[in-house]
């Protein structure tokens, strides 16, 4: 019970809890990628910052909703990767990459919390507008007066999820 408020309490924190969460991913797969080489190192070179790079795009695409999103091209690493190489070794360790990686997917987090915020409130929001104003409409006000409204609301955000989903910004 105890382990059940403290992740409620995390929770409620919100950029602590986000932060923590972004911090247990890195690590993850600073782990894995450093795992597959055979000499044991505190650093990743450019090769396997750009395949984990792709694991943590790919972590991204699967676990959160909306459209695709693509990792950054090479070009844009090695630029970026100047930046947060601190001691100018032309690798990253840990800490680096962890701000490597906050950085580079600023944006995509930031589309995949507008289209959350799409998704849970603007569209029920509009639909329950949108169900009151069909009233006055001849035939199409009373068929859609006798669908109950938690239905009507749900069947608008699912047709709003899935138009995310096929890429289309609703």
């Amino acid at each position: 019970m105890g382990q059940v408020c403290t992740a409620l309490q995390d929770k409620m924190k919100g950029k602590t809890w986000k932060e923590k969460q972004i911090k247990i991913i890195t690590n993850r797969v600073f782990d894995t990628i450093k795992g597959d080489t055979s000499v044991q190192k505190d650093h990743l070179e450019f090769d396997e910052l750009y395949i984990a790079v792709l694991h943590v795009y790919n972590e991204i695409n699967k676990r959160l909703p909306g459209p695709h999103c693509d990792p950054p091209s090479e070009e844009k690493l090695k630029a970026t990767i100047r930046e947060f190489d601190l001691n100018l070794d032309g690798l990253l360790d840990r800490d680096e990459f962890l701000e490597f990686i906050k950085k580079i997917t600023t944006d995509t987090i930031a589309l995949v919390s507008r289209n959350l915020i799409i998704a849970l409130v603007v569209a029920p929001t509009a639909a329950l507008l949108s169900k009151k104003a069909t009233e006055g409409v001849p035939g199409v006000g009373r068929a859609v007066q006798k669908i109950p409204s938690s239905v009507y609301a749900s069947a608008v955000v699912l047709a709003v999820v899935w138009l995310q989903n096929a890429g289309v910004d609703p």
